[in-house]
Order: C-alpha cells, then structure tokens, then sequence
C-alpha cells in the first residue's frame, strides 16, 4: 500500500509573532495518522498573500493533500480565500449556498458586507461543514481550507475524513528507560535501526526531579518487524542498565 502524505499551513501573523500558541498542527497530525495519512510538513506563515499562494501552490504538488488554518473570517485581514483562488488561477465570488450555511447563524438583515465575505469562495471548490460557527471552509482540489480558532477547525474535520484516501497506517511501538541517557545509546540505536527496512527509530529524553530517561519510539507498517524491534530494543536497556 502506497504512502500518502499531508503538508500543513498555518497562516497568521498572531502565531509568528507568539501572541498566539498553535495547537492546530498537532490535532490535525493526530486525527490524520488513523487514516493512514502521514504529515510531511507543516510551516506557519505569514498574513501576505503572495507568500499564501506560492506556498499553497508548492504544498499541493508536494503533498497528497493540503490543510490551512487561519484568514477566513469576516475582517479586512482574512486573504486565506482570495490567496487560494490565486494559487490556483480561480476566480471567487459570493456562493450562494455558502450563504445558506451562514443563515444558519445569522439573520439575512445580519449578513453585512463583512459577514458577507465569508461566503466568498474560489470557484469550484466545495464547502466544508462548520458546525460550530456556520461559516463553511472550503476544499478546493487537494487542498482543505480550514478555520484558524481551534475548536472551529476540530468541528469541520468531520466533514472531511470522508474525502481522504489514505495510504498504509504507520504503527508504533514504545520502550521507557530509566537511568540512561540518549548518549548512551546512540550507536546501538543506529545499528538496530540499520537491520529493519522501513522502521524509523527515534529517542526521546526525559527529566524531572527524581527521574532521568529517554523513550525509544520505533515507527513502521508491520507489527511482526515492529515486535523484534521492540525486543532488540530491551535487550540493548538490560545492557545499557547492568
């Protein structure tokens, strides 16, 4: 089974500058991974449309599919629409059944100019449910255009596990020690690594008051490899501890 992969933009001036902390990147990698969709890259970006649409455009020929967050609300600094249809080459203009989403929220005398810009829409693509706050996101080709709010996002993935087609499910297994560091077992680590094709191995180390350690997480598609490596690797902690 082939590997299919994701790549994750979130766009924001508030998350380069740390006013705002993203959770987004994790949660979307999370809800991907048990739909055999592996997450190949994710970079935040600016609130500048030429760098939106040139990154979108490199992101949807990298990648099997494409997630933003972020610039689709109602004020003058949400360009994440406008920039989509630019990657694209697309016009966008008011979809009327992007409106009919917003009539769930809003009466038709509260739909003013700026509500009003969430209904704008790259031509062709196909709304994405918002349950939370009505305003829909959007898929246009490969790419899911998703609110930046958290919460809101979380809501409009359930309108999209549908449309993914994901690829061989990458499994993993983990194995604690104590005592050691990942110095200790850095050599090793790379020759167990070297005898499983298509295993990744990789160290994780802990701290606190009373306890210092490191997690080994060997990733891969088969259970049976995984299994020997999960027992490679408390040989070599028996050995590392005596």
């Amino acid at each position: 089974m082939k590997t299919v992969t994701a790549g994750i933009i979130l766009i924001g001036d508030e998350l380069l500058s740390g006013r705002t902390q993203d959770t987004n990147l994790s949660t979307i990698a999370k809800w991907l991974e048990p739909l055999g969709v592996q997450v190949g890259e994710g970079r935040i970006i600016a609130d500048d449309a030429d760098i939106i649409a040139q990154t979108v455009r490199s992101f949807s020929d990298l990648f099997d599919y494409v997630f933003t967050t972020g610039g689709i609300g109602p004020t003058h600094d949400d360009i994440t629409a406008d920039c989509i249809a630019a990657a694209f080459d697309l016009g966008i203009s008011e979809r009327p059944d992007a409106i009919e989403h917003l009539r769930e929220r809003y009466e038709l005398s509260e739909l003013n100019e700026a509500r009003r810009r969430m209904a704008r829409i790259p031509d062709g693509a196909s709304l994405i449910y918002n349950p939370v706050s009505q305003a829909p996101g959007f898929q246009t080709r490969n790419v899911f255009t998703l609110a930046g709010v958290p919460s809101i996002m979380r809501g409009m993935l359930a309108d999209i596990g549908h449309r993914i087609e994901g690829g061989a499910l990458v499994l993993s297994r983990t194995v604690q020690a104590t005592g050691i560091g990942e110095g200790d077992a850095a050599a090793p680590l790379s020759e167990i690594e070297a005898r499983y094709d298509g295993v990744t191995i990789g160290s994780y180390p802990f701290f606190n008051a009373d306890l210092r350690g490191v997690n080994f997480v060997a990733r891969g598609r088969d259970a049976a490899v995984l299994d020997k490596v999960e027992a490679d690797l408390n040989a070599l902690i028996s050995r590392l501890s005596d």
